[in-house]
């Protein structure tokens, strides 16, 4: 196995393990809130996010060497994600939807993981690299954003969950994935 492969293995390996130890969110992961002034479950939600991917179930379980890394039908194998990083500094299909929004204050924002991996999104002041070095250096992000430092387990969205917050504040906030730091999304928020 190439030397690369091999420590990125070991790396994400690591870095998912504990992301997965309580992937299912402190509620269901269709609806867990966030506490930033999140509204309940039962409320109508302003603006969607997709974090979406297409890891191959095979290769990357096999790779990970977890059975459920990736939990979907076909996809990009693990090979191919990796030459994809090293020649582009990302993998095309692991992205934010849309990458940019405008929202008014108060508006609600749920970030849905229709992937098949563990993401999270995770505000930051600026965006950087994430939680897995090896990744963060293929992706041209070698320092990583301090809150990617800072995660609870709570912060980690399974396939199938979302992530709901409120943007309670005018401004410009930052959003990226903490293990995959190119997926991102910038949130233009208008005061009321």
């Amino acid at each position: 196995m190439h030397d690369l492969t091999r420590g990125i293995l070991g790396v994400a390996a690591a870095a998912l393990l504990v992301a997965c130890g309580d992937a299912t969110r402190s509620t269901s992961p269709a609806t867990g809130d966030r506490a930033l002034g999140a509204r309940t479950a039962a409320h109508v939600t302003d603006h969607l996010v997709s974090m979406k991917d297409a890891c191959d179930p095979t290769t990357f379980d096999a790779a990970l060497q977890d059975p459920s890394a990736c939990l979907r039908n076909g996809g990009v194998t693990f090979q191919e994600f990796v030459a994809q990083l090293q020649k582009h500094q990302q993998a095309g299909a692991w992205h934010f939807a849309p990458p940019m929004l405008n929202v008014s204050e108060g508006s609600t924002l749920t970030a849905i993981n229709r992937g098949g991996e563990v993401h999270t999104f995770t505000e930051v002041e600026h965006f950087g690299g994430g939680m897995v070095p090896l990744l963060n250096n293929l992706s041209g992000n070698p320092t990583p954003a301090p809150e990617c430092l800072a995660l609870s387990p709570s912060d980690f969205v399974a396939p199938g969950g979302s992530f709901t917050l409120t943007e309670s504040e005018a401004g410009v906030e930052h959003y990226q994935c903490c293990i995959h730091p190119w997926m991102r999304t910038t949130v233009r928020v208008r005061g009321s």
